[in-house]
């Protein structure tokens, strides 16, 4: 279908502003001008919001956890923002995880990993996996239901996220569920939607280049199940899955191609492509209905699969 008038008219607002050539710039640079363009206009309240720390071998790393009522125990949602590995962080996805928090009834553990190139793969996978762990052994204290959890994440957020389940699957703790939203599953540019949907769409197929030759140290590690899940040889055993997948995305056929192989794996697995859509609407929903739409249906998966109040 034609691009959505509300995506059409984010993708004018960007083309009014200054243009960022992404190679010429530290990252740095780039993730200041990626908090500056993600704050939101609005921010939805929810009962508590609480900056934490999770311990690791790695160090500590930052957490801000987001309750949407007084009830306990909780379910819990570990959070991995999307920015390509490099940019991105707990400030730019707050509005998300409170409108996730609410929509789903649980709450939601924004995790703050390690970000490229100063930290390469797999400093961001065991990172996530370490803070799920630590949301995992510290439920109880936080009145929080140990066996009631969840990972969900959007772009590199969403590669994170399935990355963890496969790491869950083999060191625990048991998951009940995964939402991966427009995920990042493959290091390579060659599908169709590469082809069709590399320009002018916001995410382009340079800036996804750009983003993998940040996180990787070698092009060969690409071939790594925890930097490609779709590369995994078995997919069987993980927990129930939403995928979410845009229409006008370079990186829509290869979340699509996960979802294939989580339904042939045997995994319960619902895909949700929003036609007309571009890649970050998720994230845009104080200006794209569609955004606010792929939230509720989030929260309703994990609502029904995680029990929420």
């Amino acid at each position: 279908m034609p691009i959505h008038p509300q995506a059409r008219a984010v993708l004018d607002q960007f083309a009014d502003a200054p243009a960022i050539d992404f190679s010429a710039l530290p990252a740095t640079a780039v993730r200041a001008w990626f908090e500056q363009m993600s704050k939101p206009r609005a921010v939805e309240p929810v009962h508590e919001v609480r900056d934490l720390v999770a311990s690791g071998p790695a160090g500590p790393i930052a957490v801000r956890l987001y309750r949407p009522s007084d009830a306990q125990p909780l379910p819990a949602i570990a959070y991995f923002h999307g920015g390509g590995f490099v940019i991105g962080s707990l400030e730019t996805h707050d509005g998300t995880c409170r409108a996730l928090a609410n929509a789903s009834g649980c709450a939601v553990l924004s995790v703050e990993y390690r970000l490229a190139p100063e930290h390469r793969f797999p400093a961001a996978p065991e990172d996530c996996w370490t803070a799920l762990e630590w949301l995992a052994g510290e439920a109880p204290r936080l009145g929080l239901d140990p066996a009631r959890l969840a990972v969900a994440g959007d772009s590199a957020g969403g590669n994170l996220a399935a990355v963890t389940a496969l790491l869950a699957r083999e060191r625990g703790p048991a998951l009940r569920h995964q939402v991966l939203v427009y995920p990042v599953t493959d290091h390579a540019f060659d599908t169709p939607s590469y082809r069709e949907n590399g320009e002018g769409y916001f995410l382009t197929a340079a800036m996804m280049r750009w983003f993998w030759s940040q996180y990787l140290l070698d092009p060969a590690q690409g071939a790594d199940p925890l930097a490609s899940p779709l590369r995994a040889a078995d997919l069987g055993g993980l927990p129930p899955a939403l995928v979410v997948t845009a229409e006008y995305d370079p990186l829509r056929d290869e979340g699509e191609a996960y979802a294939a192989r989580l339904r042939a794996a045997g995994v319960a697995t619902e895909l949700r492509r929003f036609d007309g859509q571009i890649h970050g609407f998720f994230s845009m929903f104080d200006a794209v209905d569609d955004g606010r739409a792929a939230i509720a249906a989030a929260g309703a998966a994990l609502r029904a699969a995680l029990g929420a109040p």
